[in-house]
């Protein structure tokens, strides 16, 4: 049975889920607009008219690359490098995340986020300011700050919403990378007519926005109101955190200080904090291991289609660049339906593994025929949202479902100071992977072709499953303990 829900609840599940909305459109505008940046490096976008150019003359002035090519294998470097510096610092963030205010955490990464993307898309193509290292530095300290955001918004999540349910309410909650997607999607094929420094302009404007909003108006914790969960099915009073905690915008503040001082008389003395734990004691818990390694894997193929999906229909269609992106949302759509659909079935089942393993084996099968997809929209965009469904699902529930579940186990001793740092860890492990993945499809398909970046996605799906094993073996184990028990009592 569900716990009861409050407007305390839901007002926590919208400001954690549209925050990293805004973080996941701003961060699909760059993959967006690859073309568009691909030929601003490169003297194509002078050389559409005809012309002959004299090297000497324009191409010195702000053009990174002789051709298309080159650039290209550059805009997978990017992707490498901000994967790569975003992985280092989830391992960090995590643990930065459950020893302070997880709001100020949260809203120094948004808001910092939106002002490097600002920067690197926007202001370097007003100044007409092109530098490989420049973009380089930008984009590593753009993985930093975007970092900060996941664990945070999972801790929180995890603080407000218990076991019992939480596969289906992290399931719907975690199609909020995907709904950024599309949103960024939306956002940056209605301005590039402008120019992609419009693109980068939009989103960074929103999400610094959005930034200001939770600083002011998130709640991280029912403590922070005087609640605490009770055996994860209902809420009881506690003493609540300092006020230095509790955001500066809150419709219940005078209610609040009336019952603040009602409990200051009643209630027992202050419960002892609970510890936050270690990094390597965190890395050691049941299951994180095997889950970030699947995690890794999995993650590969999902930003794979993240980063290069548009790039794919338009080089390999020779579809329009706005046509592309919103023909890519049907991937995101289909993990949005697949992340809570699977989240459901776990949580009917009690176990994750199991339907994590059935659903990666269908994706293998879904990738072998999306890579097989004829030069039609609507067949494409179908087999989109079922790769989408069977690969998006369960990324989604891993980065969320599972992160929170192995964040709170009973090996834990109530600690609840985890949830950050094995969210950091999980997700972490699965950006390492998907940070070398995206340099490998940029390789792969400028040497082998397309073609073969869908095996290699095939052989990484297997790989996910081949981590769990151990964890589906004990589950479906105890799926079948249980279900001899009951038949017993009948």
């Amino acid at each position: 049975m569900w716990p009861p829900y409050t407007y305390h609840h839901l007002l926590a599940f919208l400001l954690t889920f549209f925050s990293y909305v805004l973080l996941h459109s701003s961060r699909k505008t760059f993959s967006n607009v690859k073309v568009s940046i691909s030929a601003q490096w490169t003297p194509s976008a002078l050389q559409q008219n005809g012309s002959t150019l004299s090297p000497g003359d324009t191409w010195e002035e702000n053009k990174l690359f002789t051709d298309v090519g080159e650039a290209t294998l550059f805009l997978g470097a990017l992707d490498s490098i901000f994967l790569f510096s975003y992985a280092v610092g989830l391992y960090v963030s995590g643990v930065i995340g459950d020893r302070f205010n997880l709001r100020y955490v949260l809203s120094f990464g948004l808001c910092g986020s939106a002002i490097t993307e600002f920067v690197f898309g926007t202001l370097t193509e007003w100044l007409h300011f092109y530098n490989v290292y420049f973009y380089c530095v930008l984009w590593v300290l753009n993985g930093l700050l975007q970092s900060t955001v996941w664990p945070c918004v999972v801790a929180i999540m995890g603080n407000w919403f218990g076991k019992s349910g939480r596969g289906f309410v992290f399931g719907l909650w975690s199609a909020c990378a995907s709904v950024g997607n599309i949103l960024g999607a939306f956002l940056a094929s209605s301005v590039l007519k402008y120019g992609y420094e419009y693109a980068f302009l939009v989103t960074s404007v929103v999400q610094f926005a959005g930034g200001v909003v939770v600083f002011f108006g998130l709640l991280t914790s029912p403590k922070e109101i005087g609640l605490s969960d009770y055996s994860e099915t209902g809420l009881r009073s506690v003493t609540r955190d300092s006020d230095s905690q509790r955001p500066l915008m809150s419709d219940d503040e005078d209610e609040l200080c009336d019952e603040y001082s009602i409990q200051q008389r009643d209630e027992e003395p202050d419960e002892p904090q609970p510890k936050a734990i270690g990094f390597l004691q965190a890395f050691c818990l049941p299951g994180v291991i095997p889950y970030s390694l699947a995690y890794a894997c999995l993650k590969l193929v999902n930003y794979s289609f993240f980063f290069w999906l548009p790039f794919y229909l338009s080089n390999n269609f020779g579809w329009k660049e706005v046509q592309a992106d919103r023909l890519s949302v049907w991937y995101d759509v289909g993990g949005i339906v697949g992340g809570t659909v699977l989240g459901l079935i776990s949580d009917l089942l009690g176990k994750r593994a199991p339907v994590l393993a059935i659903s990666l084996l269908l994706a293998m099968g879904a990738l072998v025929g999306y890579s097989h997809s004829p030069n039609n929209q609507l067949v494409n965009g179908a087999l989109l949202a079922t790769t989408g469904f069977l690969i998006g699902g369960p990324s989604n529930m891993i980065s969320s479902a599972i992160s929170a579940d192995l964040g709170r186990q009973e090996a834990l001793q109530n600690s609840q100071e985890a949830l950050a740092t094995v969210t950091g860890i999980v997700d972490g492990t699965g950006s390492i992977g998907a940070a070398g993945g995206q340099y490998l499809v940029s390789l792969i398909e400028s040497k082998l072709g397309w073609m073969c970046v869908f095996y290699f996605f095939i052989v990484m799906t297997g790989c996910s499953v081949l981590f769990i094993i151990p964890l589906i073996y004990s589950e479906i184990r105890s799926l079948c303990r249980d279900s001899q028990a009951r038949t017993h009592q009948l």
